[in-house]
């Protein structure tokens, strides 16, 4: 079983969002017609409360900036996603009637989640190992936004649960902020993540 794994396209990570993946909108298309290509498609949702802590507005300080959590370093976001609002809702022309499953992450106010299976204290599960496990899922590969933070996380998480891993750097985009694409790619290498 193979599944394809669609990272967080929604509003606000595509151009005119509140945290804008520079070319987001551009991997819709063709994402949508990789779905065909899979025995299922999970569709991920970054989905904050309001006051979010990884919220800069939440710290009085300057987006992009970051503090030490609990859980370790954090960088502070502006607003985005926040539960229910027309940013977090998913691009318009993804594909979502396809999905087998929708897994929201982020939604804990004390704690930001990049990864589709823990949030980040790299240990609190948001329950897509298990789900995959369960169908008979090995294989998986990643698409959609961005590279180097949620599709990265997502990608070394998986390979470090056994997974088979993919990532098809064409159907993704990057923040790509103060050399993280590079890191990025250079973590998935070395998990035996494959970019495609």
């Amino acid at each position: 079983m193979r599944a394809l794994i669609v990272v967080d396209v929604q509003n606000d990570f595509c151009p005119g969002g509140a945290l804008a993946v520079a070319g987001g909108d551009e991997i819709v298309e063709q994402i949508n017609s990789r779905m065909a290509d899979f025995d299922a498609v999970i569709l991920t949702q970054d989905w904050h409360p309001g006051g979010h802590s990884s919220f800069a507005s939440s710290h009085k300080a300057d987006a992009f900036s970051s503090i030490e959590m609990p859980y370790g370093p954090q960088v502070l976001w502006p607003d985005h996603c926040v539960q229910g609002s027309f940013g977090a809702a998913f691009h318009k022309d993804l594909a979502t009637d396809r999905a087998d499953l929708i897994l929201r992450k982020g939604y804990r106010p004390g704690i930001d989640s990049y990864s589709a299976f823990f949030e980040n204290d790299h240990s609190t599960a948001t329950g897509l190992e298990g789900y995959l496990k369960t169908r008979g899922v090995r294989d998986v590969t990643f698409v959609g936004l961005a590279t180097d933070y949620c599709v990265a996380y997502s990608a070394l998480d998986a390979a470090r649960l056994g997974f088979v891993v993919s990532v098809d750097t064409a159907l993704c985009r990057a923040i790509d902020m103060g050399g993280s694409l590079d890191q990025a790619r250079r973590n998935m290498v070395a998990a035996k993540v494959s970019l495609l």
